[in-house]
């Protein structure tokens, strides 16, 4: 087997069933074509007592609580054997030979950290969910196409990072780049991952042969909620800070006062300033906190050009809306 797949669960049961069905109809004649591993952060849903009857197949990790998306995805792959890993949300089915055409992408360009699947509305396949995720200078992280007809995205793509939520990762290169960072808790751990995977030269690509279906905010609720804009606000700045080195905060910073404030006028009009702002705050104490310190990715000079290429397309970016 070459790939692992790992599905983060929390009172999943309405979700984790279809999802776990669709996985199944990928095996021939029901020999397991990859392995499965669901890791649980607390539930009282019944929903891995459900896998483990259902799905005698798939291996299940339980912590006593919730832990949090990037610690479950981590203790999955630490946990696995195989040259590839594949993270894949509860809230989501699986076109059966998508694990197949992902693996085909990867083993084709030995120099990509992850590929990304053609990720669909479940509500309405003809509408995109994304095809990969954008970052730009003004400090704004957008999933590409989401929301835009299906068939605007039928070719391959580099794409600045993949989504977590149904992306293929080379385990060799995660070994270098580290895992996802657990101070995110959730929300920008996969752009900050891809962050680093470009500091060190690998690349990111989009594959639209491979698809997944997503209902979408099937564990923290609606786009707009104080859970989602606190963390999300809270790991930006903490993104910025980790990955960013002076020279490229320099080049950034009249972007991202921009960016903060346009945000701040957006979230007012929403009634959400106030918690964006309180985001905001968390993520500036963060920074200076031991573990952020630690975490830092360190400037190397042999990294330079990988830098300038990030900063090039970041610039580009702000004029990328789709």
């Amino acid at each position: 087997m070459k790939t692992t797949v790992i599905i983060p669960n929390y009172n999943g049961i309405d979700y984790l069933e279809n999802c776990l069905r669709s996985l199944e109809s990928s095996f021939a004649d029901k020999a397991p074509a990859f392995e499965v591993c669901i890791v649980d952060n607390g539930s009282v849903d019944g929903s891995p007592e459900m896998a483990e009857q259902l799905f005698p197949w798939t291996h299940i990790i339980r912590f006593p609580e919730n832990r949090g998306f990037c610690a479950a995805i981590n203790e999955g792959i630490t946990r696995a054997r195989t040259p590839y890993v594949f993270l894949l949300n509860n809230d989501t089915t699986v076109d059966p030979a998508c694990i197949r055409r992902l693996e085909r992408r990867m083993d084709n360009d030995p120099r990509l950290f992850s590929a990304a699947a053609k990720m669909l509305s479940m509500k309405n396949p003809d509408i995109m969910d994304g095809a990969g995720d954008r970052y730009n200078a003004l400090g704004w992280a957008f999933a590409i196409g989401k929301g835009r007809p299906s068939t605007d995205y039928n070719t391959p793509m580099p794409i600045f990072s993949a989504s977590a939520g149904a992306a293929l990762y080379r385990k060799e290169y995660l070994q270098k780049t580290g895992l996802l960072d657990e101070l995110h808790f959730a929300y920008l751990e996969d752009v900050d991952l891809g962050y680093r995977a470009r500091i060190l030269g690998y690349r990111n690509a989009y594959e639209p042969t491979a698809k997944v279906y997503h209902a979408g905010s099937a564990t923290t609720g609606s786009r707009y909620n104080p859970f989602k804009i606190t963390h999300s606000s809270r790991n930006n700045i903490y993104l910025i800070y980790k990955n960013m080195p002076l020279f490229q905060l320099i080049l950034n910073l009249p972007f991202l006062i921009a960016g903060f404030f346009i945000k701040t006028l957006f979230f007012c009009a929403k009634g959400y300033a106030g918690v964006y702002l309180k985001g905001l705050g968390e993520g500036i104490r963060l920074c200076t906190t031991p573990e952020a310190r630690q975490r830092k990715f360190r400037f190397k000079p042999a990294n330079f050009g990988h830098y300038i290429t990030i900063q090039l397309e970041l610039w580009l970016n702000i004029f990328r809306r789709h």
